[in-house]
């Protein structure tokens, strides 16, 4: 049995779980404890905890992110708050230097079990600099693990699993979907990290998305469906490690893909897939993969511009007719 509660809660029940289950668990980033968080996700988790385990700092990304590893590897599993991925820049040097090289420069010796989590991405008029993708960059690299969930069930369970993996893992969020509703288990449940999910079976074309695009996606798959054309929906879910083995069975079912991201589309995870696509499973595809990304250029504060430069629902529709040779 479920019931509906909202992303932000979703997530918050996650942390509280396993923070109760383990008490190496804890919580650190800017206004996680007084403020109960800049989203509310950490609400009430200072009140259960302490102190000493639902942490505030000062805005200081790259030292909390550095004292987040040095915890890590002395036996302890932080998870790190960004308020925003964008602001994680500062902080990048730990993250890729030091969390995710650390098991192999240690030879095997040295884990790093530490999550780092936060939106991503557009929320609105928020302009160039608070309004970026990193999902590409994080999956460009070895010894990290990089998740992101498109709905409250998802976002429960695959952050119980990243807080239990032994290795760093980012997980990013969406401040647009921190109110988003769905029903959730009231018993225990854990997601794979890895693993995309066929949210709809189709014979007519794929269509791949990840985030909080795939309410786009989902859209589109049914605005098709109304016109007598079967899509099969994939949320990825996971953009490291990618799950080729279901992207590719997929399309050798419907000989079509569209990827949908929001990101600029330069080296970008639709780009890897694509490769990927074309590498392995090009004797079945019947047209060109295509991808609908951001356009290449920093995203404006004008909503006109906002719109403009990020996928859309017409944008989507236009590339899965084009694919079907409509």
């Amino acid at each position: 049995m479920g019931r509906v509660i909202q992303f932000r809660e979703a997530l918050k029940e996650a942390l509280q779980e396993e923070m109760q289950r383990d008490e190496k668990v804890f919580l650190m980033g800017e206004e996680v404890a007084e403020y109960n968080g800049a989203y509310k996700v950490s609400q009430g988790l200072l009140d259960e905890f302490g102190p000493e385990r639902v942490v505030d700092t000062p805005i200081s990304e790259l030292g909390f992110a550095g004292l987040g590893v040095g915890a890590a590897m002395n036996g302890l599993r932080p998870i790190i708050e960004f308020m925003t991925f964008n602001f994680s820049l500062v902080a990048i040097d730990q993250v890729i230097n030091s969390a995710a090289k650390m098991l192999f420069m240690s030879g095997g010796q040295c884990p790093v079990p530490i999550v780092f989590r936060g939106p991503t991405g557009n929320a609105g008029q928020l302009s160039a600099q608070h309004s970026q993708n990193f999902e590409n960059w994080y999956a460009n690299t070895p010894g990290l693990k990089v998740v992101v969930p498109s709905t409250p069930y998802t976002a429960k369970g695959l952050l119980k699993s990243a807080i239990r993996d032994d290795n760093p893992v980012i997980f990013m969020e969406s401040e647009l979907m921190y109110g988003d509703k769905e029903e959730v288990p009231e018993e225990e449940y854990l997601l794979a990290i890895g693993k995309a999910e066929v949210l709809q079976e189709g014979k007519d074309i794929s269509l791949l998305s990840f985030g909080k695009i795939m309410k786009l996606a989902v859209a589109a798959a049914e605005i098709l469906g109304k016109e007598g054309k079967s899509v099969e929906l994939i949320d990825l879910r996971t953009v490291r490690p990618i799950d080729y083995e279901t992207i590719c069975a997929s399309v050798q079912k419907t000989n079509r893909l569209v990827i949908v991201e929001e990101a600029w589309p330069l080296a970008s995870i639709s780009s890897e897939i694509a490769y990927h696509v074309q590498r392995y499973a090009f004797d079945y595809l019947d047209a060109p993969v295509q991808r609908v990304s951001n356009l290449d250029i920093p995203l404006g504060y004008a909503p006109t511009l906002v719109e403009a430069s990020l996928p859309s629902l017409k944008r989507i529709l236009d590339s899965l007719r084009q694919v079907l040779y409509e």
